[in-house]
Protein backbone atom coordinates (compact mmCIF):
# COMPACT_ATOMS: atom_id res chain seq x y z
CA UNK A 1 0.00 0.00 0.00
CA UNK A 2 0.98 3.64 -0.21
CA UNK A 3 2.27 5.50 2.82
CA UNK A 4 -0.94 7.48 3.43
CA UNK A 5 -3.07 4.32 3.48
CA UNK A 6 -0.65 2.59 5.81
CA UNK A 7 -0.83 5.51 8.27
CA UNK A 8 -4.63 5.36 8.26
CA UNK A 9 -5.03 1.58 8.52
CA UNK A 10 -1.91 0.74 10.54
CA UNK A 11 -1.68 -2.55 8.66
CA UNK A 12 1.51 -4.51 8.15
CA UNK A 13 2.35 -4.20 4.46
CA UNK A 14 5.03 -3.33 1.97
CA UNK A 15 4.82 0.46 1.90
CA UNK A 16 5.61 2.77 -1.01
CA UNK A 17 5.76 6.57 -0.77
CA UNK A 18 2.91 7.33 -3.17
CA UNK A 19 0.47 5.86 -5.69
CA UNK A 20 2.89 6.22 -8.62
CA UNK A 21 5.60 4.22 -6.84
CA UNK A 22 3.07 1.60 -5.76
CA UNK A 23 1.63 1.29 -9.29
CA UNK A 24 5.02 0.17 -10.59
CA UNK A 25 5.00 -2.81 -8.22
CA UNK A 26 1.46 -4.19 -8.59
CA UNK A 27 -0.93 -5.53 -11.24
CA UNK A 28 -3.98 -3.64 -9.93
CA UNK A 29 -4.54 -0.62 -7.69
CA UNK A 30 -7.53 -0.76 -5.33
CA UNK A 31 -8.53 2.83 -4.58
CA UNK A 32 -10.85 3.20 -1.60
CA UNK A 33 -12.71 6.50 -1.35
CA UNK A 34 -14.92 8.66 -3.53
CA UNK A 35 -14.46 10.38 -6.87
CA UNK A 36 -12.01 12.88 -5.37
CA UNK A 37 -9.65 10.09 -4.34
CA UNK A 38 -9.96 8.48 -7.77
CA UNK A 39 -9.15 11.77 -9.49
CA UNK A 40 -6.05 12.29 -7.38
CA UNK A 41 -4.72 8.80 -7.97
CA UNK A 42 -5.49 9.01 -11.70
CA UNK A 43 -3.40 12.18 -11.97
CA UNK A 44 -0.57 10.67 -9.95
CA UNK A 45 -0.23 7.54 -12.11
CA UNK A 46 -1.13 9.12 -15.48
CA UNK A 47 0.76 7.39 -18.27
CA UNK A 48 1.35 4.15 -16.33
CA UNK A 49 -0.38 0.99 -17.50
CA UNK A 50 -1.46 -0.23 -14.04
CA UNK A 51 -5.29 -0.35 -13.93
CA UNK A 52 -7.42 1.14 -11.14
CA UNK A 53 -10.46 -0.36 -9.44
CA UNK A 54 -12.42 2.16 -7.39
CA UNK A 55 -14.09 1.04 -4.15
CA UNK A 56 -16.74 3.59 -3.20
CA UNK A 57 -16.77 4.66 0.44
CA UNK A 58 -17.73 8.24 -0.45
CA UNK A 59 -20.85 9.81 -1.90
CA UNK A 60 -22.06 9.58 -5.50
CA UNK A 61 -19.03 7.74 -6.84
CA UNK A 62 -19.30 7.88 -10.64
CA UNK A 63 -15.67 6.79 -11.03
CA UNK A 64 -15.78 4.01 -8.45
CA UNK A 65 -16.80 0.64 -9.87
CA UNK A 66 -18.12 -1.11 -6.76
CA UNK A 67 -19.38 -0.19 -3.31
CA UNK A 68 -17.44 -1.19 -0.22
CA UNK A 69 -20.08 -3.79 0.72
CA UNK A 70 -19.60 -5.45 -2.68
CA UNK A 71 -15.83 -5.78 -2.30
CA UNK A 72 -15.72 -9.52 -1.42
CA UNK A 73 -17.90 -10.36 -4.42
CA UNK A 74 -15.87 -8.04 -6.64
CA UNK A 75 -12.60 -9.71 -5.66
CA UNK A 76 -14.07 -13.14 -6.42
CA UNK A 77 -15.02 -11.92 -9.91
CA UNK A 78 -11.54 -10.46 -10.44
CA UNK A 79 -9.82 -13.73 -9.47
CA UNK A 80 -12.05 -15.57 -11.96
CA UNK A 81 -11.23 -13.12 -14.75
CA UNK A 82 -14.66 -11.48 -15.08
CA UNK A 83 -13.55 -7.93 -15.81
CA UNK A 84 -12.63 -5.55 -18.61
CA UNK A 85 -10.37 -2.51 -18.90
CA UNK A 86 -11.27 0.92 -20.21
CA UNK A 87 -8.88 3.74 -21.10
CA UNK A 88 -9.88 7.24 -20.06
CA UNK A 89 -8.55 10.45 -21.59
CA UNK A 90 -6.97 13.18 -19.50
CA UNK A 91 -6.81 16.89 -20.25
CA UNK A 92 -3.68 19.00 -20.03
CA UNK A 93 -3.68 22.74 -19.32
CA UNK A 94 -0.84 25.24 -19.55
CA UNK A 95 -1.21 28.74 -18.08
CA UNK A 96 1.01 31.78 -17.80
CA UNK A 97 0.63 34.14 -14.87
CA UNK A 98 3.01 36.59 -13.24
CA UNK A 99 5.92 35.48 -15.39
CA UNK A 100 5.51 31.84 -14.38
CA UNK A 101 4.22 28.89 -16.37
CA UNK A 102 1.84 26.41 -14.77
CA UNK A 103 1.05 22.97 -16.17
CA UNK A 104 -1.54 20.54 -14.86
CA UNK A 105 -3.51 17.44 -15.84
CA UNK A 106 -7.12 16.59 -15.12
CA UNK A 107 -9.23 13.47 -15.53
CA UNK A 108 -12.53 15.31 -15.09
CA UNK A 109 -12.17 18.96 -15.98
CA UNK A 110 -10.22 22.17 -16.15
CA UNK A 111 -12.21 25.13 -14.79
CA UNK A 112 -11.65 28.86 -15.10
CA UNK A 113 -13.95 30.74 -12.75
CA UNK A 114 -14.28 33.90 -10.68
CA UNK A 115 -12.31 33.98 -7.46
CA UNK A 116 -13.46 35.12 -4.04
CA UNK A 117 -15.47 38.02 -5.50
CA UNK A 118 -18.80 36.81 -6.87
CA UNK A 119 -18.75 38.95 -10.01
CA UNK A 120 -18.93 38.19 -13.72
CA UNK A 121 -15.73 37.51 -15.62
CA UNK A 122 -15.05 37.82 -19.37
CA UNK A 123 -13.26 34.96 -21.12
CA UNK A 124 -12.27 35.12 -24.79
CA UNK A 125 -12.17 31.63 -26.34
CA UNK A 126 -10.59 30.33 -29.53
CA UNK A 127 -10.50 26.75 -30.80
CA UNK A 128 -7.66 25.78 -33.13
CA UNK A 129 -7.06 29.48 -33.68
CA UNK A 130 -10.65 30.14 -34.72
CA UNK A 131 -12.50 32.67 -32.51
CA UNK A 132 -15.53 31.19 -30.75
CA UNK A 133 -16.95 33.97 -28.56
CA UNK A 134 -16.36 36.01 -25.43
CA UNK A 135 -18.11 34.25 -22.58
CA UNK A 136 -19.39 36.48 -19.80
CA UNK A 137 -20.51 34.69 -16.67
CA UNK A 138 -19.20 32.83 -13.64
CA UNK A 139 -16.65 30.90 -15.67
CA UNK A 140 -16.03 28.03 -18.04
CA UNK A 141 -15.73 24.25 -17.64
CA UNK A 142 -13.57 22.35 -20.12
CA UNK A 143 -14.29 18.69 -19.47
CA UNK A 144 -13.23 15.29 -20.70
CA UNK A 145 -15.91 12.66 -21.43
CA UNK A 146 -15.26 11.28 -17.94
CA UNK A 147 -15.95 14.71 -16.44
CA UNK A 148 -19.22 15.19 -18.30
CA UNK A 149 -21.14 13.86 -15.27
CA UNK A 150 -19.36 16.21 -12.86
CA UNK A 151 -19.23 20.04 -12.85
CA UNK A 152 -20.10 20.19 -16.55
CA UNK A 153 -23.40 18.39 -15.94
CA UNK A 154 -24.25 20.69 -13.03
CA UNK A 155 -23.60 23.67 -15.32
CA UNK A 156 -26.03 22.35 -17.93
CA UNK A 157 -23.67 20.36 -20.13
CA UNK A 158 -24.46 17.12 -21.93
CA UNK A 159 -23.76 13.65 -20.56
CA UNK A 160 -21.09 12.07 -22.75
CA UNK A 161 -20.18 8.40 -23.06
CA UNK A 162 -16.81 8.07 -21.26
CA UNK A 163 -15.17 6.42 -24.27
CA UNK A 164 -16.25 9.15 -26.72
CA UNK A 165 -13.39 11.07 -28.28
CA UNK A 166 -14.56 14.60 -27.54
CA UNK A 167 -13.98 17.60 -25.26
CA UNK A 168 -16.91 19.56 -23.83
CA UNK A 169 -16.92 23.33 -23.34
CA UNK A 170 -19.62 24.42 -20.85
CA UNK A 171 -20.19 28.01 -19.65
CA UNK A 172 -21.06 28.49 -15.98
CA UNK A 173 -24.15 30.70 -15.52
CA UNK A 174 -23.58 32.65 -18.76
CA UNK A 175 -24.89 36.22 -18.95
CA UNK A 176 -26.00 35.51 -22.52
CA UNK A 177 -28.57 32.74 -22.26
CA UNK A 178 -27.94 31.57 -25.83
CA UNK A 179 -24.42 30.48 -24.80
CA UNK A 180 -24.66 26.71 -24.65
CA UNK A 181 -22.28 23.82 -24.18
CA UNK A 182 -20.09 22.94 -27.17
CA UNK A 183 -18.86 19.45 -28.00
CA UNK A 184 -15.46 19.60 -29.70
CA UNK A 185 -13.23 17.07 -31.40
CA UNK A 186 -10.80 15.47 -28.95
CA UNK A 187 -7.88 16.88 -30.93
CA UNK A 188 -9.04 20.49 -30.43
CA UNK A 189 -6.65 23.04 -28.94
CA UNK A 190 -8.58 25.50 -26.78
CA UNK A 191 -7.18 28.88 -25.77
CA UNK A 192 -8.86 31.00 -23.11
CA UNK A 193 -7.79 34.59 -22.51
CA UNK A 194 -8.91 36.46 -19.40
CA UNK A 195 -10.25 39.91 -20.28
CA UNK A 196 -11.67 41.10 -16.94
CA UNK A 197 -9.58 43.62 -15.00
CA UNK A 198 -11.42 42.86 -11.76
CA UNK A 199 -12.06 40.48 -10.15
CA UNK A 200 -9.24 38.00 -10.62
CA UNK A 201 -10.10 34.57 -12.01
CA UNK A 202 -8.80 31.21 -10.82
CA UNK A 203 -7.67 28.11 -12.69
CA UNK A 204 -8.39 24.70 -11.19
CA UNK A 205 -7.94 21.12 -12.34
CA UNK A 206 -10.24 18.43 -10.91
CA UNK A 207 -11.16 20.89 -8.16
CA UNK A 208 -7.55 21.60 -7.18
CA UNK A 209 -6.50 25.27 -7.31
CA UNK A 210 -3.62 25.82 -9.73
CA UNK A 211 -3.20 29.60 -9.91
CA UNK A 212 -4.95 32.94 -9.99
CA UNK A 213 -5.41 34.62 -13.37
CA UNK A 214 -5.60 38.31 -14.25
CA UNK A 215 -6.44 40.27 -17.39
CA UNK A 216 -4.20 39.21 -20.26
CA UNK A 217 -3.37 35.76 -18.87
CA UNK A 218 -3.93 32.84 -21.23
CA UNK A 219 -4.71 29.17 -20.65
CA UNK A 220 -4.15 26.48 -23.29
CA UNK A 221 -6.15 23.27 -22.90
CA UNK A 222 -5.82 20.11 -24.98
CA UNK A 223 -6.04 16.37 -24.69
CA UNK A 224 -3.12 14.87 -22.78
CA UNK A 225 -1.03 12.15 -24.37
CA UNK A 226 -1.41 10.26 -21.09
CA UNK A 227 -4.38 8.06 -20.23
CA UNK A 228 -5.47 5.97 -17.25
CA UNK A 229 -6.91 2.45 -17.24
CA UNK A 230 -10.00 1.72 -15.19
CA UNK A 231 -11.18 -1.79 -14.37
CA UNK A 232 -14.85 -2.65 -14.78
CA UNK A 233 -16.49 -5.85 -13.65
CA UNK A 234 -18.23 -7.85 -16.37
CA UNK A 235 -21.91 -6.98 -16.57
CA UNK A 236 -21.58 -3.39 -15.39
CA UNK A 237 -22.30 -0.50 -17.77
CA UNK A 238 -22.23 3.29 -17.90
CA UNK A 239 -25.98 3.43 -18.51
CA UNK A 240 -26.63 1.28 -15.45
CA UNK A 241 -24.55 3.77 -13.45
CA UNK A 242 -26.61 6.65 -14.81
CA UNK A 243 -29.87 4.94 -13.88
CA UNK A 244 -28.78 4.12 -10.35
CA UNK A 245 -26.69 7.16 -9.42
CA UNK A 246 -28.92 9.80 -11.04
CA UNK A 247 -32.08 7.98 -9.96
CA UNK A 248 -33.58 7.86 -13.45
CA UNK A 249 -37.07 6.44 -13.44
CA UNK A 250 -39.50 5.69 -16.23
CA UNK A 251 -43.20 6.46 -16.18
CA UNK A 252 -46.24 4.48 -17.19
CA UNK A 253 -49.54 5.80 -18.48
Amino acid sequence: MDAATQRLTRQEAEVHPDAAALAGKVDLLLVCGGDGTMLRVAREIAGLSTPILGINIGGLGFLTAVSSRQLPEALDRIWSGRFTFERRTLLEATAEHGGRRYRCRALNDVVISHGSESRLIDLDVTVDGDPVTCYRGDGLVISSPTGSTAYSLAAGGAIVLPTAQVIALTPICPHTLSNRALILNHGARIEVKVLTQRPTAVLSADGELITELVAGDRVMIRRSRHTVRLMHLTGSSFFEALRSKLHWRGTTL
